[in-house]
C-alpha cells in the first residue's frame, strides 16, 4: 500500500520565493517601496540641521564658500602652495584639498552617525512594523545633499577665480556610486554594531581623523615613497578622492575598470551588509 506525499500549497511553495525576493531586492526597496519614507526622512534630516539658524538652508552654500576660501586663501595666496603631481599638473592647493575634504566629509559625516542611529531613532526600533533598515540610507542621502552643495561651490568659485573646472564634472555622481553602495553597507554594520557595542561611538573620530590624513585628501600619493604608498591605497577613499578630482579638475576620464572593480565589491558587501543588519536588528528593541 503506498501513501501519496501531501501537496505543497501555494502558500508554502511561494514563502521561500517570497524570501529569496525580498533578500534580493530588501537593499534597494528604498528606490521602490519605500521611496516617501526615505525622502520624508531625508528632508526632516536635513532642514532638522539648519532648524532655528537665521539663514537657514542657505548654510548649506554659505558653509562650503568660507572653507574654500579660506583654504584658498590660507593656502593659495600666503603659503603659494601648488598641488605637485607627477605627471607635471600644477594647481593650487586650496581648491585641491577642498575637493579631497568633499569626499571625506561625505564618508565621515555617515560614519560618524552611525553608531547612535539606532539609539536616536529608538521610538522607531520600538515600533512593531517600521523599516528600520531605511534609516542609513536617509543619512546617506542627506550627506549627498551636502556634498552636492559643496560640489555646487566649487564649480561657481573656480569659474569665478580660478577660471579652473572640468566639463567632465557630470561624471562625477558616477564616480561617487561606489562609494555609496560602500558607505550604506558600512553604515549598516556600524548602526547595528553601535546597538550592541556602544564603544564604538569613541572609536569612530579616531577612525575618520586616521582616513583623512592616510588618504590622497592632503598629498599626493603619487609623490610618497614607494613603502607608503601602499598604505594610502589601502585606504578605499584614495581611489575615490583622486577619480573626483580627475573629472572636477583635471579634466582626464575615470578609471573605468577600478569603478567596475569597486562597484561589485560595493555590491557584494552592501547584500552581505543587509542581511548582518536584518539578523541583528531582531534585537535592537531589546537592548534599547
Amino acid at each position: 500500500m503506498t501513501t501519496s506525499r501531501p501537496a505543497m500549497t501555494d502558500g508554502s511553495a511561494r514563502a521561500p520565493r517570497n524570501r529569496a525576493m525580498a533578500l534580493l531586492t530588501g537593499p534597494f526597496d528604498v528606490f521602490g517601496r519605500h521611496r516617501n519614507l526615505v525622502r520624508e526622512l531625508t528632508r526632516r534630516d536635513v532642514l532638522g540641521r539648519y532648524r532655528g539658524a537665521s539663514f537657514g538652508m542657505l548654510w548649506s552654500l554659505i558653509g562650503p564658500l568660507m572653507i574654500l576660501a579660506i583654504y584658498s586663501i590660507a593656502f593659495g595666496q600666503i603659503f603659494k602652495s601648488r598641488w605637485q603631481q607627477v605627471s607635471g599638473d600644477n594647481a593650487e592647493f586650496g581648491i585641491v584639498l577642498f575637493l579631497g575634504i568633499i569626499v571625506h566629509g561625505f564618508f565621515a559625516e555617515c560614519f560618524s552617525r552611525a553608531p547612535r542611529l539606532m539609539i536616536d531613532n529608538a521610538n522607531y526600533v520600538k515600533r512593531v512594523i517600521f523599516p528600520l533598515h531605511v534609516l542609513p540610507w536617509s543619512v546617506v542621502f542627506s550627506a549627498l545633499f551636502h556634498m552636492a552643495m559643496n560640489l555646487i561651490v566649487f564649480v561657481v568659485l573656480s569659474a569665478l577665480v580660478y577660471g579652473r573646472f572640468s566639463p567632465l564634472i557630470f561624471l562625477v555622481p558616477v564616480v561617487v556610486a561606489p562609494l555609496v553602495l560602500l558607505t550604506v553597507s558600512i553604515t549598516w554594520v556600524v548602526a547595528s554594531l553601535g546597538v550592541y557595542v556602544r564603544d564604538i561611538q569613541q572609536a569612530t573620530p579616531v577612525i575618520v581623523t586616521a582616513m583623512f590624513f592616510l588618504s590622497s585628501a592632503i598629498v599626493p600619493v603619487d609623490t610618497l615613497p614607494p613603502k607608503y604608498q601602499a598604505i594610502f591605497h589601502l585606504n578605499p577613499l584614495t581611489f575615490f578622492i583622486d577619480q573626483v578630482r580627475n573629472v572636477a579638475l583635471w579634466g582626464r576620464a575615470p578609471d573605468w575598470w577600478g569603478l567596475a572593480q569597486y562597484t561589485l565589491a560595493g555590491l557584494i558587501a552592501l547584500y552581505l551588509s543587509y542581511a548582518w543588519f536584518r539578523a541583528t536588528s531582531k534585537g535592537f528593541a531589546d537592548v534599547l
